[in-house]
């Protein structure tokens, strides 16, 4: 087994993401004085939601694309998962703050969540494969 050392770079850029967005919530929070919760404001619930969803499906993406790696996948791979998920982890929170049921919403979040389960089930796939 290898060090996955790709899948810790792009760990360090999804820890930078999770930072941001936990910064963007706590700011959020503060503006409207909400330390439980999202007080019932609307945007603030959506800005808890899109780091929520960041913390239950990245850090699954990263550990499953991180045995692929260690496995020998070739970087290439490696690459092909888990760029399009930066780009979809970015443009999901975007999504989130879109009027509901607007095309953007739907524009922006359905493609980041595809992409997230599609980086999820094709690495899940090749870990049942490697014998």
């Amino acid at each position: 087994m290898h060090y996955p050392a790709l899948t810790a770079v792009y760990g360090g850029i999804f820890g930078l993401m999770f930072v941001a967005l936990s910064i963007w919530v706590v700011a959020g929070r503060a503006k409207d004085k909400v330390h439980h919760g999202d007080g019932g404001v609307d945007y603030l619930n959506r800005r808890i939601r899109a780091h929520g969803n960041f913390a239950e499906y990245v850090p699954l993406a990263l550990l499953l694309v991180g045995w692929v790696e260690g496995y020998g996948a070739a970087p290439a791979t490696i690459h092909t998962m888990l760029a399009p998920l930066v780009v979809a982890r970015l443009v999901h929170p975007i999504g989130m703050l879109m009027p509901v049921a607007s095309f953007g919403q739907y524009a922006l979040r359905a493609p980041s969540v595809t992409v997230t389960w599609i980086v999820i089930a094709a690495a899940s796939i090749i870990l049942l494969a490697t014998p």
